[in-house]
């Protein structure tokens, strides 16, 4: 495994990384590499489309059933007569 070290990071970057791993029981070092280990994962994963990526943020929640596509009905331009 790789070290790495982050300078000039902003202090108010920091505090909040602080507290999101006071938050989710973890150190700093861990909260730090889990989130950029997120980054590369999402990052991998190919595109299907906006609503098969918003499903799939939602597929660890325990939705089952599928959710009715919203579509808006067409609209016709406007005609403008001279």
């Amino acid at each position: 495994m790789a070290d790495r070290v982050v300078r000039n990071l902003e202090n108010v970057v920091k505090t909040r990384l602080q507290r999101r791993a006071r938050r989710h029981g973890r150190s700093l070092e861990e909260e730090v590499r889990d989130i950029l280990c997120a980054a590369v994962r999402r990052e991998e994963l190919p595109s299907r489309g906006l609503g098969s990526d918003i499903a799939r943020l939602f597929e660890k929640t325990g939705l089952t059933s599928d959710v009715a596509d919203l579509r808006a009905p067409l609209i016709a331009p406007a005609e403008f007569k001279p």
